[in-house]
């Protein structure tokens, strides 16, 4: 089975997370997806506390919460991409929020403004119209998508997302 990553960046507030899910039911539709989500200030919740997973999970053990429809990780321990890409049996296409640190094609996400800081670890812009590009000084590499469309942004995910 062939399996496919990109990843996507941005500041806080520009649109990652919707991008994504948009990204998600579009290619669900076609394709297994599987989605990890960065968590850089640790704030993420998971389940409540005094529920055993909880209460289990707060000993810094690897816990596991099975039933007949999903099964729930919880981890306190930090993993580097394979180890998380060997936790997912089946996808196709793995798209990854944040972490710009894992060496993946990426489409840094902009409103307003383009923060230069993220250009050095990306591929791709996607951004709406309150930006004009012709206000920035772009590297020669940097593909600039419409954040709004959908079908061009999962185009440029099929030619530059890299084999997992």
């Amino acid at each position: 089975m062939e399996r496919f990553a990109v990843a996507f960046t941005g500041p806080s507030g520009s649109g990652k997370t919707t991008l994504v899910e948009k990204l998600a039911k579009i290619l669900i539709k076609e394709r297994e997806v599987a989605i990890i989500k960065h968590d850089p200030k640790d704030k993420a919740v998971f389940d409540k506390r005094g529920k055993d997973s909880y209460r289990y999970s707060q000993i810094g053990a690897e816990v596991v919460v099975a039933s007949s429809t999903r099964t729930t990780y919880f981890s306190k321990r930090n993993k580097d991409l394979d180890e998380i890409i060997s936790m997912f049996n089946n996808f196709d296409i793995l798209l990854v929020e944040g972490l710009k640190t894992l060496p993946l094609p990426r489409i840094a996400i902009f409103r307003n403004t383009i923060e230069e800081s993220y250009l050095d670890c990306s591929e791709a812009i996607a951004i709406d119209d309150t930006i004009n590009v012709e206000e920035y000084t772009l590297p020669s590499h940097i593909d600039v998508l419409d954040l709004n469309n959908t079908a061009q942004i999962i185009e440029w995910i099929d030619k530059n997302s890299k084999r997992v």
